[in-house]
């Protein structure tokens, strides 16, 4: 058996627990995290390279079993299916600041392993698993540069708090999640309810600050289970140097003059042409170190223009905004639908609404969630001018989309406030660059010209970082080559008033204080710049649109509910049947009815009432026969509500009362006596 070795490190008032030599030893290595009751465990294997990869296989997978919560699956088949979305983003969460703490050269394959193994109420399991994946990796005995940390910070009545408790983030303006190594941040994920660029910046540095004991510490960890670490260097690095300086030569005059064309598509085929010149005289097995060595140059190339002469491929200024241009409701039998194209990034945004009943429920390992508001983001590959075959989300898609949705969500009224469920719907029809915040824009204006209330417009930008040893430029809203050629990734998502969301991701080992406020400060002014486009065509919601569900709340009698309800649930079946509508009955009393129209959805009210109505002496009402006897008739003049119509109130002569009425004719008549058994006396009303 391997020596258990185990480490605490204090993390502000709490504790994190690292332990590894006991479970999963046949893994590459192992570690088991915790945080209270709240137990991860990571295990980490490696695979030696295929000869000739090109790129980095890296691979995340983090899993909650349910019985960590003390539940056991829902729906027929009872066990772990498919990766819910919350696993989904959390293996992002993981796998980014990871990525970029690995050097260009390793190429051998490395899957990362995460399984919730307990959840306490208090502490969330995605930090914890994000330290476990950081030990183990430290311990793997592969070139990764870390190890790195992570932490949560809330902001709760104006102060920061370090890994707050899920009861504590239902009170905290602020949810963010930071991952760096020892000299700098490697990625933020953040939703908030419009704080300033100063609190989000803040809470960043507070967040790495707070972590860094426990980076020490958990160096001292790899560093008491592996004493001595193999040292990896890049066996190919001179070929490299050799193949660079050729390729550098045979293509940096075509590449150039690609470069300078402002056009997406035709800059690709410009580059396309000088990509097939270079291959050409090649053996094929040349190709891949070739085209490593090419995409190096291009590299090179771009980041060169920008340095050192502020040139951009499309030839804006760094802190520039492409052309926007937006159309509202243009979609003539949708809810509210919004076309929003900045450059060549567009996106279709459509905002429709439901009942209540269209409300999502999340079967989280919490408990029962229901969200009334959902936004689904779509990357089809045409967007790109690729093939592709229509699937369903990815794992870029998912989370793109609630990137989005974090963005928006403050802004969207609750159920209490404005009773409808809320899809929005991003379809992605052109893309380069920022499609995740054309989605928050896009989104922000559907929901206003739906008539949604949201607070006011919110808008997003993608800003970008180009960085070589002490020189930097930090590119507002950047293109898809810049993200791809670039450093960084930083989206910013917010209102005039503050930030709602904010998304990093680093391609380098981190960055420093300077570049953060920057990056922040010329990302509020690209923001305003936005809000003031948007503001122009649709700057507050609409009127409800006439194609949503008409919808209207009422109250009636608790002690009446049960009669709405009806045995077996046929009085509410038969309503709903009856006006097309969507009936919500609270024991409380209170009553949703949701129609295609005002007219039905009224008509639906008023039988209500009236199924709940009491009878009140002296008022007429409209009645039907229901049954004739010897002493009267029993007249329904309610629902529900049956009097007697004595044989003495019928003036005409007849041998008998069916002589002159008969069951299921109307009358008019009127309450006179309701004795305290509930028995009702009627007569003819004087407008019979």
């Amino acid at each position: 058996m391997k020596n258990i070795i185990r480490k605490e490190i204090p993390m502000g008032s709490k504790t994190l627990v690292l332990e590894t030599g006991k479970i999963a030893r046949q893994a590459t290595a192992s570690v088991i995290a915790s945080m209270g009751g709240t137990v991860v465990m990571c295990a980490v294997v490696t695979k030696q390279s295929e000869v000739g990869r090109d790129f980095f296989p890296l691979s995340v997978h983090y899993m909650e079993k349910t019985y960590s919560a003390g539940k056991i699956p829902g729906g027929y088949f009872k066990r772990e299916g498919r990766p819910t979305e919350v696993e989904t983003l959390t293996s992002r969460l993981i796998d980014r600041p990871l990525r970029p703490l690995f050097p260009d050269f390793y190429k051998d394959e490395v899957q990362v392993n995460c399984m919730l193994l307990s959840l306490d109420k208090e502490n969330p399991p995605d930090v914890v698993a994000l330290m476990a994946a950081s030990a183990a990796m430290s311990i793997a005995d592969v070139p990764f540069k870390g190890p790195m940390a992570a932490a949560r910070v809330g902001f709760v009545e104006d102060e920061y708090v370090l890994n707050p408790s899920f009861s504590d983030l239902e009170n905290s303006d602020l949810d963010m999640v930071v991952a760096g190594s020892e000299s700098a941040v490697l990625m933020v994920e953040s939703d908030a309810n419009e704080l300033s660029e100063d609190l989000m910046i803040g809470a960043i540095l507070y967040g790495h600050q707070e972590m860094k004991p426990v980076i020490k510490a958990i160096d001292d960890f790899a560093k008491e289970v592996l004493p001595e670490r193999k040292e990896h260097v890049n066996p190919n690095k001179d070929e490299e140097e050799k193949i660079f300086a050729e390729v550098s030569e045979k293509c940096t005059k075509g590449l150039s003059d690609a470069f300078t064309t402002t056009d997406k598509k035709e800059r690709g085929e410009k580059i396309s042409a000088v990509k097939q010149e270079l291959l050409e005289g090649l053996e094929e097995e040349q190709h891949n170190s070739y085209l490593k060595q090419f995409k190096e140059v291009e590299k090179h190339i771009v980041r060169e223009n920008i340095l050192a002469n502020q040139n951009r491929i499309d030839g804006r200024g760094l802190t520039e905004v492409r052309n926007i241009s937006i159309e509202t409701n243009f979609l003539p039998s949708v809810h509210g639908s919004a076309l929003f194209t900045r450059g060549e990034t567009q996106a279709i945004v459509t905002a429709t609404l439901g009942s209540g009943r269209d409300v999502q429920i999340v079967d989280s390992l919490a408990g029962e969630v229901k969200d009334n508001f959902m936004l689904h983001y779509n990357f089809p590959s045409y967007s790109v001018g690729e093939l592709g075959f229509p699937m369903g989300p990815k794992r870029r898609e998912i989370g793109h989309g609630a990137l989005a949705k974090r963005s928006l969500q403050f802004a969207v009224p609750s159920l209490e406030e404005f009773p409808y469920a809320i899809r929005v719907v991003s379809e992605i029809t052109e893309s380069n660059g920022s499609s995740s915040m054309a989605s928050v824009c896009g989104g922000s204006l559907a929901m206003m010209a739906a008539g949604i209330p949201v607070k006011e417009n919110i808008a997003g930008v993608a800003m970008g970082l180009v960085k070589d040893e002490d020189r930097y430029e930090v590119l507002t809203d950047i293109l898809g080559d810049e993200d791809h050629l670039g450093d960084m990734d930083f989206k910013v998502a917010g209102t005039k008033n503050g930030v709602s969301g904010l998304q990093m991701d680093i391609k380098i080992q981190g960055i420093n204080e300077e570049i953060l406020e920057k990056a922040l400060t010329q990302a509020k002014d690209a923001r305003m710049h936005i809000l003031g486009e948007m503001d122009k065509v649709l700057s507050k919601p609409n009127e409800l649109t006439g194609l949503a569900p008409y919808f209207c709340k009422f109250k009636v009698h608790k002690d009446k509910v049960k009669v709405v309800i009806g045995k077996g649930g046929s009085t509410i079946k038969g309503l709903q049947e009856e006006f097309g509508v969507t009936i919500e009955l609270q024991d409380s009393g209170e009553v949703n009815v949701f129609g295609e129209n005002k007219e039905v959805a009224e008509a639906a009210k008023a039988k209500i009432e009236l199924l709940c109505a009491e009878p009140e002496v002296g008022k007429d009402y409209d009645a039907v026969v229901a049954k004739i006897m010897e002493f009267g008739a029993f007249v329904t003049f309610m629902p529900g509500k049956d009097g007697l119509l004595h044989i003495s109130q019928f003036k005409q002569d007849f041998e008998q009362l069916t002589d002159v009425i008969n069951e299921g004719d109307k009358v008019r008549v009127k309450v006179t006596e309701i004795r305290r058994d509930g028995k009702v006396k009627l007569e003819f009303s004087d407008s019979e």
